[in-house]
């Protein structure tokens, strides 16, 4: 008996290690190039010309966009052909699901470029210094604190300079996302 309540305890903490590797969120920033409603997908180009395809699915969180005549019939949330996003989505199998997309730009999540002059991304906050010397301090998003910024190099973080994709509300300040530049 004891030796079936071990190998069903193994099994159960495997399975969980399986889900955990799957759920693993990544990020991709670039420009939508095509949406197919009845996939509901979309390509993303990024500036080095890869291609990277998401699916939409109910639960995708979108930022930035503003809802059209369609509302929450719209599988895309208002994004059209164009719109500059970064998607963050997780893969199963060979398929990316996007959980969260944010339009970047003008009637989308914000930018700036600066410095980075602190960051912690255990207690998610992010200070960037601007050309202008002014000094923001963001609070990291879930996703921007685990998979944001994996282009820096080890080491450099407190010097790199960075884009910052952010939300503005009561006051505060939230990265969805951060690139080097």
């Amino acid at each position: 008996m004891k030796n079936v309540v071990r190998a069903s305890l193994l099994l159960l903490l495997l399975s969980g290690l399986g889900w955990a590797a799957q759920d693993v969120v990544s990020a991709v920033h670039g420009t939508i190039t095509k949406l197919d409603s009845t996939a509901k997908t979309a390509v993303v180009k990024t500036k080095d010309g890869a291609e990277h395809t998401v699916k939409f699915a109910d639960k995708t969180t979108v930022h930035g966009a503003e809802a059209t005549a369609m509302g929450g019939k719209d599988a895309f949330h208002g994004l059209t052909e164009g719109t500059e996003v970064v998607a963050h989505y997780t893969t199963k199998g060979t398929e990316n699901t996007a959980v969260e997309v944010d339009k970047v730009g003008k009637d989308g999540i914000k930018s700036v470029d600066g410095t980075i002059t602190h960051m912690d991304r255990a207690g998610k906050t992010l200070a960037v210094k601007t050309a202008d010397g002014t000094e923001d301090t963001f609070r990291l998003s879930g996703h921007a604190a685990t998979d944001a910024g994996k282009d820096i190099a080890k080491g450099s973080e407190k010097s790199a300079k960075v884009t910052v994709y952010y939300t503005e509300g009561a006051g505060k300040k939230v990265a969805h996302f951060f690139e080097g530049n």
